[in-house]
């Protein structure tokens, strides 16, 4: 398999010393060319090796990690960034397709990290990905979400996701105009990246729903008729809670 020439960019020398350690014990894919302690080192390190692999922190003294791709025309090389917990940072990872690490690094989440970039290298999308993850990191919320698809990855703004029904480990996306996206992520993956949005609602164990596309309520068979004459199911144990959200968001439950 192909050797993955990587850079850190962190401006805490021990967490660059540990994950400098981890890769040289756990990582024999990735050669670890150079590491820098702030963006402007590290856009210099990037022009002179030419990484296929980039581990970013995000705040850093003077410029952010976010700020780094500006200092490029085209992006050739993927990021892993590289942080600390943040419960909505995680989500804009996860709704951007751009992989991260926790700090400190679980070793286990490290090799995968670097499986799945070798298996993105040549995608030609990072820049996109770091441009949705920006917009939902710094605004605190998001309106796009990456989905993994077989030809990469595609971009939908969330208003126009209708519903969303499980299929095995997968999920059914169907969108406004009729089309339906089948993605290799399970229903739990939605409904944690969702759970902040009041608009969706996981009314059935198999379905969330865009609240914002439902033409009618029948509380007698607990069932919701969408706009496009889907019927979705509502559990019984779900209708109290759905029934106040839609109070949440306005809308008067007679």
């Amino acid at each position: 398999m192909e050797v993955l020439k990587a850079i850190i960019i962190d401006d805490e020398e021990r967490a660059r010393s540990s994950l400098k350690a981890l890769l040289r014990d756990y990582c024999p894919a990735v050669e670890l060319v150079d590491e820098c302690s702030g963006v402007p080192e590290g856009v210099l390190a990037i022009n002179r090796h030419r990484p296929q692999l980039v581990f970013l922190d995000i705040e850093m003294p003077e410029y952010s990690g976010f700020e780094l791709l500006g200092f490029f025309r085209d992006v050739d090389f993927e990021i892993v960034f590289v942080t600390a917990y943040n419960d909505y940072a995680i989500k804009a990872f996860d709704v951007s397709a751009v992989d991260y690490l926790l700090k400190p690094v679980d070793i286990d989440k490290l090799k995968a990290a670097v499986e799945k970039t070798q298996k993105k290298i040549g995608s030609h999308n990072m820049q996109a990905r770091i441009d949705l993850l920006k917009e939902s990191y710094t605004a605190g919320q998001f309106n796009k979400i990456a989905l993994p698809v077989a030809e990469g990855l595609l971009f939908v703004d969330t208003a126009e996701i209708v519903y969303l029904a499980a299929d095995g480990a997968y999920t059914e996306v169907w969108l406004r105009n009729s089309s339906k996206i089948l993605v290799s992520k399970k229903l739990k993956f939605f409904e944690d990246v969702l759970e902040k949005r009041p608009n969706f609602f996981r009314s059935h164990r198999s379905y969330i729903v865009n609240i914002n596309f439902i033409k009618k309520y029948n509380k007698a068979d607990n069932a919701l008729t969408l706009d496009n004459g889907k019927t979705i199911i509502i559990s019984r144990d779900k209708k109290a809670e759905f029934e106040g959200q839609l109070k949440h968001n306005n809308i008067t439950v007679g």
